[in-house]
């Protein structure tokens, strides 16, 4: 591809001496951790445990730069200012850098949530737009993401399948949302899925998104009501795996 900037995507830099830490007891995924070219797929939640802002967090020196949709880019910022209270914490938008993506990338790293996504990297801007390529290649895998499709303080974050796509730390200590979220995991108490279906089989009332363009409507629907033949290869395999436990 000689176009590679995911114009839809934005950049929050969060620098100062208690940045890691300030994240740490915010998010999903363990920040403390967080390694240059190694990524991670993380969320922001309610104190119930649903989905607010899902972003990717990369590791840049001591600060971390936060992949976010760039149109909830300035909400995001706020919300995350709200929990700053007086922590040594700067949160600011980097308009130096841009989200890459390409489906064959040698030498950048694989996207955290599945390797078929294919590569991502922070870099600054390049002409063109990849990202109405990287969307349908992402919904053709059966990934969501986005208030759009996620919803906002609409779906539990483990009803998103973010515990299959490396979106969820167990063992990391809190973060807001966390009780209820542990406790679906530990109870496998997952009842409902985000998945895909074509438009004609939509129901209106199970509905996150109608992707027209794509002819997809994005459903909440109930584990036992799922027709094997619309899950995705990776979400079928899980599933299957934990009915067997």
């Amino acid at each position: 591809m000689n176009h590679t900037t995911l114009t839809d995507r934005a950049i929050l830099r969060i620098s100062g001496d208690e940045a890691k830490p300030f994240l740490q007891g915010l998010l999903t995924r363990d920040v403390l951790g967080l390694v240059p070219g190694q990524p991670r797929w993380t969320g922001l939640l309610t104190p119930q445990g649903k989905a607010l802002f899902d972003f990717i967090l990369w590791a840049d020196g001591d600060d971390i730069l936060i992949d976010c949709e760039a149109a909830q880019a300035d909400a995001l910022a706020k919300r995350l200012t709200l929990y700053r209270l007086r922590r040594k914490v700067t949160i600011a938008r980097d308009s130096s850098l841009a989200v890459h993506w390409s489906p064959d990338a040698p030498g950048q790293p694989r996207d955290p949530r599945q390797p078929a996504l294919g590569h991502r990297w922070i870099a600054p801007a390049g002409q063109g737009d990849a990202a109405p390529a990287f969307r349908a290649h992402r919904l053709g895998l059966g990934i969501f993401e986005g208030a759009n499709e996620l919803g906002q303080d609409q779906t539990l974050w483990l009803e998103t399948n973010a515990a299959e796509l490396n979106g969820v730390d167990y063992d990391k200590g809190c973060y807001v949302g966390q009780e209820n979220t542990a406790r679906m995991h530990y109870r496998n108490k997952v009842s409902r899925r985000l998945v895909a279906v074509p438009l004609a089989q939509a129901d209106d009332k199970r509905q996150r998104a109608a992707l027209l363009d794509l002819g997809l409507s994005v459903e909440l629907r109930r584990v036992e009501d799922l027709d094997p033949a619309i899950l995705p290869a990776w979400l079928a395999s899980a599933l299957a795996a934990q009915a067997a436990e």
